[in-house]
């Protein structure tokens, strides 16, 4: 038998232009610093698919990158494009579900991803229900307002709506949750 030769396995090419090389270390960057919050804000706003959410919108920061005008508003993107992306799937759910002729009954034996599990404890269960049972623009601005402590202003933006409505749907979504979480006591 003859000795074999080690063969020299190629790796991936390094990244020479600095763009690009800006572009591969801010999204890591930024994957590091905020994956588990945007993960968790897409359970908190209804997701069905929290870690496909979150992956889409991490694509798409990805693929848009050299055009933010700001690096330092990305995480504000990202925060948007997770919204926008649960909303979007949400809505579909909505509308495949008109069309299915029996739809599925959800019952407690219904599992949950184990990353959705694991971000809730039992004493909040109670107070999660009550929330998915919100109107989605409650849910989304009370979620940014106390969840992840946004202004008025960066909860209009992320929305995509005024400042005026921001306080209606908060407003409205703190009465509605209050109505909710007295009547489980």
């Amino acid at each position: 038998m003859r000795p074999t030769t080690p063969v020299a396995v190629p790796l991936a090419p390094a990244v020479t232009d600095p763009a690009e090389l800006e572009r591969e270390t801010g999204v890591a960057r930024l994957f590091e610093l905020h994956y588990t919050s945007m993960l968790r804000l897409a359970v908190l706003l209804g997701a069905d698919d929290p870690e496909n959410v979150v992956a889409e919108a991490y694509y798409q920061i990805y693929r848009k990158w050299r055009r933010l005008r700001d690096v330092e508003a990305a995480e504000a993107y990202l925060r948007s494009t997770v919204c926008n992306l649960t909303r979007m799937r949400i809505r579909h759910l909505q509308v495949a579900r008109k069309h299915v002729e029996n739809p599925p009954e959800l019952t407690d034996e219904t599992v949950a991803s184990a990353e959705s599990t694991a971000l809730l404890r039992d004493d909040q269960r109670v107070l999660i229900d009550a929330l998915q049972q919100l109107p989605a623009r409650q849910r989304e601005a009370l979620v940014l307002r106390h969840w992840l402590g946004l202004k008025e202003s960066e909860i209009a933006a992320t929305m995509g709506i005024s400042c005026g409505s921001v306080k209606t749907h908060t407003s409205r979504g703190l009465a509605a949750l209050t109505q909710a979480m007295e009547t489980r006591r």
